[in-house]
């Protein structure tokens, strides 16, 4: 089914070209849904633009449009509204027709698109040896729900886990383990996590300040590049030890990735050195092997290079950035790639984006988005951190989230409503609240700003939250059970009747959908899908406190059932987009 927005375009498309000639059906009608019901359901603003180029009122323009247009299959008589405005409201019939359309479509009417192609997610990219915080929280969950979005709308979809496997720091951590505990460098899982975080801080300490142990290190990396058995044997087993940690956050959040480390690139990388040389982009500065980028400059005003072999011949992230971006291009024919790290690496993509431009990397058919985000803050407004002033484990946030959220069920069931349930139960409900709500809390902000963390405004069953829409899910299982109402066996040729106000305000929201998922596809931006099932959230209580299912006469009732239906399975599809559970009974 086609988007009524993306009908009603067409629509008036073709008036414009019937109204004024060929070279208007182009013309872009700036449609846009209603700002007031009152007013319709869309309106089309084109008429005030047009205004100057064609030599007529407004309002004259609007009323040749609607001469020509032909929306009676979808819409009431249009209306011209004030300078111009043409205003369309959507019919019973057809609001009817289309909601018994998707009744019967597992993808309620979102198309598979008609130009699928490969597209990169590169998301999450946590450090070897280092433990996964709070910091990498967004990049992981906008990232993951990107890509379920990506691939719903049918695109084949590689998510890339970017990790940071390669270079100094391993030289610095096998060359302090040798000293202080080798068998962690020939057994696997010696060190827990925890200790190997702390060896790899006192390693960074030995290296700042201790010129040999900085000179063995160096060598050490040499011989890690060179292949050395031993190091190698050592860098795998680090790897290893954490890959385990990073996977149970992953399992915890239900994220699959690949991953595909900076060492994969490392034999792709004297390639980008030669062919940037041969491009004539590579300058010598100080002993380094440079770029330097157009439009930037450093604090002294001078241009600001881009530094892609360093003067003792080695390499650094932009270099492997620029191995990155040739392969996936070349080897994995991506036609867009699609970067999640915080606004903080905004200059470094920039800057190596640029010179892959400059050389000719980038074909024209292939898009590359930086998908920025930014600050995870605290309440107070600062920077979020331990008392202790130290970054926030991951595994510690999800873990006191469940713990929260156990303590608000096990509260609410003695309290409110004195019902007992397992201990499995209990376990279950708040686990799924509490990742969905820490999830929930940070997609549903506009990812280009900060925002604060804040678990009791994430946990509250109103406003805009993970709770709210799960109960709002449960809601509707809820009516099932109490009428001992199959939803898949509802009968033959249902039908759905919109008779009451609610009705249809919920029924204009349902067929919404596909617009939504078309418009985060595009712009990558899922706190538009969120404030969507907000808003169907919203309008579904209102529709269930003023219109009564169960009690209702045929064929009321099976018509308003069909819509308690159609209503979960969107929020259940809107919310598994976003990488989140739905409960049945919360």
């Amino acid at each position: 089914m086609n988007a009524t927005q993306e009908q009603l375009k067409d629509k008036l498309k073709q008036a414009l070209g019937k109204a004024f000639g060929d070279e208007y059906i182009d013309i872009d009608p700036i449609l846009v849904p209603a700002s007031n019901p009152k007013f319709g359901d869309y309106q089309a603003n084109m008429a005030l633009s047009l205004a100057k180029k064609l030599g007529q009122k407004p309002r004259d323009i609007a009323h040749l449009v609607v001469d020509h247009l032909d929306v009676s299959d979808i819409c009431e008589t249009p209306e011209i509204a004030g300078p111009g405005f043409i205003n369309l409201r959507l019919t019973s019939s057809y609001l009817e027709a289309q909601l018994n359309s998707i009744q019967t479509d597992s993808r309620l009417g979102v198309p598979v698109s008609s130009h699928p192609k490969r597209e990169i997610v590169d998301f999450s990219s946590p450090n070897i040896a280092k433990e996964m915080h709070v910091g990498h929280l967004r990049s992981t969950i906008i990232g993951d729900a990107i890509a379920r979005i990506l691939e719903f709308r049918g695109h084949d979809v590689l998510r890339l886990n970017h990790v940071g496997d390669w270079g100094t720091q391993f030289g610095m951590l096998i060359t302090y383990l040798r000293e202080v505990s080798p068998s962690a460098l020939t057994t696997a899982n010696a060190l827990d996590i925890g200790d190997l975080v702390n060896f790899y801080k006192q390693a960074k300490k030995r290296f700042d300040e201790d010129e040999d142990f900085q000179e063995r290190a160096r060598q050490e990396v040499v011989k890690l590049q060179a292949g050395a058995e031993d190091t190698v044997h050592a860098w795998k087993l680090l790897c290893e030890q954490s890959r385990q940690e990073f996977q149970i956050i992953y399992d915890l959040l239900d994220i699959k990735v690949e991953e595909r480390g900076e060492s994969f690139y490392n034999p792709f990388l004297p390639a980008v050195v030669e062919d940037l040389n041969q491009a004539g982009l590579l300058e010598e500065n100080q002993g380094a092997k440079v770029v330097f980028l157009e439009g930037f400059k450093n604090r002294e005003g001078e241009p600001l290079p881009l530094i892609v072999q360093k003067s003792d011949g080695g390499y650094n992230y932009a270099t492997t950035d620029l191995a990155a971006l040739r392969y996936r291009i070349q080897q994995d024919k991506a036609k867009r790639l699609i970067y999640v790290t915080d606004a903080g690496q905004a200059s470094h993509f920039a800057g190596f984006f640029q010179v892959a431009n400059r050389a000719n990397w980038i074909p024209e058919d292939v898009e590359i988005v930086h998908v920025t985000f930014g600050l995870v803050l605290g309440e107070d407004g600062k920077k979020f951190k331990t008392r202790s002033g130290d970054t926030v484990r991951l595994r510690d946030l999800l873990d006191e989230a469940v713990a929260r959220a156990r303590e608000d069920l096990k509260s609410r069931l003695t309290q409110e409503e004195v019902r007992e349930e397992t201990e499995e139960f209990i376990a279950n409900v708040a686990k799924v609240v509490g990742i969905s709500a820490v999830k929930y809390a940070d997609l549903s902000q506009n990812r280009t700003g900060n925002y604060k963390f804040s678990f009791d405004k994430m946990l509250a069953l109103k406003g805009n939250t993970a709770p709210y829409m799960l109960y709002a899910y449960a809601r509707t299982q809820s009516i099932s059970r109490k009428g001992n109402i199959d939803y898949e066996n509802l009968g033959e040729n249902v039908k759905i009747n919109l008779q009451e106000e609610a009705e249809f305000t919920l029924a204009k929201h349902l067929l919404q959908l596909d617009e939504v998922i078309a418009e985060v596809e595009q712009e990558l931006l899922p706190n538009r899908l969120c404030e969507y099932l907000y808003q169907l959230s919203e309008k579904f209580n209102q529709f269930f406190e003023s219109c009564p299912v169960l009690k209702s006469e045929e064929p009321t009732r099976t018509s308003r059932l069909a819509l308690c239906d159609l209503s979960a399975r969107t929020l259940k599809l809107g919310l598994f987009l976003l990488g989140i559970d739905v409960l049945e009974r919360m």
